[in-house]
């Protein structure tokens, strides 16, 4: 027994800590650290975070970032973007009775050629009709395609996590019902750009 005790320290005791990095379109902050004693073995691994801790904004800890480490340099692990999603305990909380929740999901491709899932959700102030969602809906699916297909993937996921994407669902939906909310809840990259 104290042989297996010791062996599992041995084994700890060779493991080196890793920094793991965020990409450097958003910042470049160092987001903790990840011990292994192959850097090898760190390719591949999804590790998360929040908005609110890299921002020290309380208010973003709903927001949830996914990242990959993709390539370990010296004790720096770097990472890729691979997705957010905001979590479900703040999804509920806004959720009211006797309202309409709109949810889409759609593949968009970005100017530069990333392809994205998004997930946009809106809440109504009332419960809407049938026809009224769907014109939300279709709505909805317009504004991301097209707002995708304008601008660079870093440029896209920035609008999608900082709320400005939803703003301006926001703005141009509420005329067919009055909306309460919107939230991109979900983003997750398919395939990164074509190779050149």
């Amino acid at each position: 027994m104290a042989r297996k005790v010791q062996r599992k320290l041995d084994k700890w005791k060779s493991k080196k800590w890793y920094a793991v990095e965020i990409p450097k379109f958003m910042g470049s902050n160092r987001i903790g650290f990840t011990p292994t004693s192959d850097p090898d073995n760190l390719i591949g691994r999804v590790v998360e975070t929040t908005v609110g801790e890299l921002t020290n904004d309380f208010s973003k800890h709903n927001i949830k970032l996914k990242l990959e480490i993709n390539d370990v340099v010296g004790d720096i692990a770097h990472t890729n973007f691979i997705g957010h999603e905001i979590t479900t305990d703040y999804l509920r909380s806004i959720v009211k009775r006797q309202t309409s929740r709109i949810d889409t999901n759609l593949d968009v491709t970005t100017k530069d050629g990333y392809k994205i899932t998004v997930k946009p959700t809106c809440f109504t102030v009332k419960r809407a009709r049938t026809s009224q969602i769907k014109g939300i809906r279709e709505e909805m699916n317009k504004i991301v395609i097209k707002r995708a297909s304008e601008i660079r993937f870093e440029q896209f996921i920035e609008e999608a996590i900082v709320g400005k994407l939803s703003a301006n669902i926001y703005r141009q939906t509420k005329h067919i019902y009055p909306l309460r909310r919107v939230e991109i809840r979900k983003t997750h990259i398919l395939v990164g750009p074509p190779s050149v």
